[in-house]
């Protein structure tokens, strides 16, 4: 256990997230600073700064956007508001932002409502921020385990109640499962962390998990709930048993273990390469340059070396309806965030653009009309 550490490490990391905030602005952080992809692109970067709102979830890689918007295009800037998805959408479509972060694709009534924003064309969904969702456990003298989707499952179903279960043995010959008492922690706030973790379980065990939507709904009378991602994180750090799931960031800056997931091909430990697997070979179930994903291709990825449990999240952006500036200024800034480097977007809990699945979103992005 590492009590006393969870709260000085959640400092260290919000400060290292406004570190790259502030970098934006930073007089000192030049071109030579950037990735050598980034340093080598050439942007037409538009007169105007971008505006924009939305899921809370993209708010550290959107840091890491600005910084680098700014230093391409020194004068502009790339401001983002973290609202939540409904209110940046909300935002879009009555014209007040540029552009939409949300952890859901445009559904019902908001695609006629962006339609109108859009002066009758089409919104886009344009999916450009992923982050990994980590289960993290704390069982004393365990430094590797691996889980399934259904062990998973049946632990928040109640069915697998103590760390040295068979099913949970079987899974890991080598390590010495202790006889203790698993406590399983999951949000409870509403969150897009818990819907997508719940879609996730469903898809990967064949609908073994019924919980949907993102209220968590375990097993009558199992786990405790916790507001928040530290609200869950910390409690497992205090809790010789604990299990939870949150995004990548908290466990893996706090220091806590995170378990490799086993989806029939071999246990596949969190990293970005084995996340990065997964977004390449995901779907896309929209049409023309609307990338709206296939969630089900995410999450039922099994091929070896695919870590399959990843947040997709879209910037909702206009196909046509901008004055000429704007247009100018919306596309320099996804041009920019697109060849975002590994180091930074890992820090703050997500993955770059795997390069095919990169060509796709700047082929959307330089489609906006100008």
């Amino acid at each position: 256990m590492h009590i006393g550490r969870h709260r000085a490490v959640l400092g260290a990391l919000a400060v290292g997230v406004l570190a790259l905030s502030a970098c934006g602005t930073d007089r000192n952080v030049t071109n030579a600073d950037l990735n050598p992809e980034l340093r080598e692109l050439e942007v037409d970067c538009g007169t105007t700064s971008v505006v924009a709102e939305g899921s809370s979830a993209q708010k550290n890689a959107m840091d890491v956007f600005a910084r680098d918007f700014g230093v391409k295009c020194p004068g502009s800037h790339l401001n983002y508001t973290s609202s939540g998805s409904g209110k940046g959408v909300a935002a879009f479509t009555a014209g007040q932002v540029d552009f939409a972060g949300s952890d859901e694709p445009l559904t019902g009534d908001e695609v006629e409502a962006a339609r109108q924003r859009c002066e009758g064309n089409p919104a886009w969904n344009i999916p450009m921020v992923f982050g990994p969702l980590a289960v993290t456990y704390n069982v004393p003298g365990v430094r590797d385990l691996t889980l399934t989707p259904e062990v998973i499952a049946e632990i928040y179903q109640g069915r697998i109640t103590r760390w040295n279960d068979p099913a949970i043995e079987r899974l890991n010959p080598e390590s010495s499962l202790p006889a203790l008492d698993i406590v399983p922690f999951y949000r409870s706030d509403e969150s897009g962390t818990s819907a997508n973790f719940q879609k996730y379980l469903s898809v990967a065990t064949d609908g073994l998990w019924e919980g949907e939507g993102k209220t968590f709904r375990p097993g009558r009378g199992v786990g405790q709930g916790r507001s928040g991602t530290d609200g869950v994180t910390s409690s497992v750090e205090q809790t010789e048993g604990g299990i939870t799931y949150a995004a990548w960031a908290f466990p893996k800056n706090v220091g806590l273990d995170i378990a490799a997931i086993d989806s029939g091909s071999g246990p596949v430990e969190l990293t970005g390469e084995s996340a990065g697997r997964a977004i390449e070979s995901a779907r896309v179930s929209g049409q023309g340059h609307d990338l709206r994903l296939d969630l089900d291709s995410l999450y039922g990825n099994d091929a070896p070396g695919v870590y399959p449990i990843v947040l997709a999240t879209y910037e909702i952006v206009c196909s046509d309806g901008y004055d000429a500036p704007t247009a100018r200024s919306v596309k320099a800034a996804l041009r920019v965030a697109a060849h975002a480097g590994a180091e930074n977007l890992e820090q703050a809990g997500h993955v770059p653009l795997p390069p095919e699945f990169r060509k796709k979103v700047l082929e959307s992005v330089e489609a906006i009309r100008e």
